[in-house]
């Protein structure tokens, strides 16, 4: 069995380095999945109310067998709980269907900027923080500039942003000004998502024969080698601990130079001024 390395967040706890995604698993998926990937050796998973899926990880948690202090669980509350002390009842209810006390990560699903709301919200967090609801609090898809906004504004720096990253998304700006603020940079859609093609490009191939891996333990050794927390989803537990085996090669820095050639550049990804949910 194979663990992933933790990395230490600005609040004092910290993060294993690979979890399990689950969307877009339904209940059932996702349950049989959270077994798996605990027999797996992983310990942290991550949900959102957005997915439907938090009772399915809760059951799939109860029935692992794995102790709850061993665990690290996210979810995400979205633009539904934004203001007016929403979050309360979105933390409530999370808690409630995963079948839990408290959740290590809770994380504003999307900025949603439009509305004005992610600071109000951000403060109903410290708030359930301050509590012992919620152990670690975080954001999800905020740009740099949101970020500025809510540290001016409110008294926690967060301690995740979690965002879509990969090698043909790279986020570069982003990632250093996490860096700067003690913030931990997660990637999810680590391998590119469906049908993003990105495990079919040449370089892969050829690094993959190169460390006699596969195309996708390539890149999630990418972003481990760049200090990043990842949790690329599959409901396969083969694939599961294929995911987990990429701490025993190193990528060179000739490595590394050929896979910059999949960056798509700064306007790659989503854009969550734009979008969100």
């Amino acid at each position: 069995m194979t663990f992933a390395p933790v990395i230490a967040l600005n609040d004092g706890y910290s993060i294993p380095q690979i979890g399990l995604g689950t969307w877009p698993l339904d209940d059932d998926q996702a349950a049989a999945a959270v077994v798996r990937a605990v027999e797996a050796g992983y310990r942290h998973i991550d949900t959102a109310v957005k997915y439907g899926n938090e009772r399915g990880v809760g059951n799939g948690i109860k029935a692992c067998g794995a102790d709850r202090g061993e665990l690290f669980i996210t979810t995400k509350l979205d633009g539904e709980f934004q203001g007016n002390d929403r979050a309360v009842e979105g933390l409530e209810g999370s808690l409630q269907r995963l079948g839990l006390d408290y959740v290590d990560l809770l994380l504003i699903h999307w900025p949603l900027p439009g509305r004005d709301q992610f600071i109000s919200t951000w403060k109903t967090f410290e708030r359930l923080q301050a509590e012992g609801k919620v152990r670690s609090i975080g954001v999800s898809n905020f740009k740099p500039a949101h970020l500025e906004r809510l540290m001016a504004e409110t008294d926690v720096v967060p301690a995740v942003n979690q965002v879509q990253l990969t090698p043909a998304v790279t986020r570069v700006a982003a990632r250093e000004f996490h860096a700067k603020h003690g913030i931990a940079t997660e990637s999810y859609s680590p391998l590119g998502g469906s049908g993003a093609g990105i495990l079919g490009a040449p370089v892969l191939g050829r690094l993959a024969e190169k460390h006699g891996r596969t195309p996708g333990q390539v890149v999630l050794r990418w972003h481990i080698q760049n200090g990043l927390v990842t949790i690329p989803k599959t409901a396969n537990p083969d694939r599961m601990r294929e995911n987990l085996d990429v701490f025993d090669f190193v990528l060179d820095p000739q490595d590394l130079a050929e896979l910059a050639i999949l960056d798509e550049g700064p306007g790659a990804g989503n854009d969550s001024d734009v979008t969100g949910h």
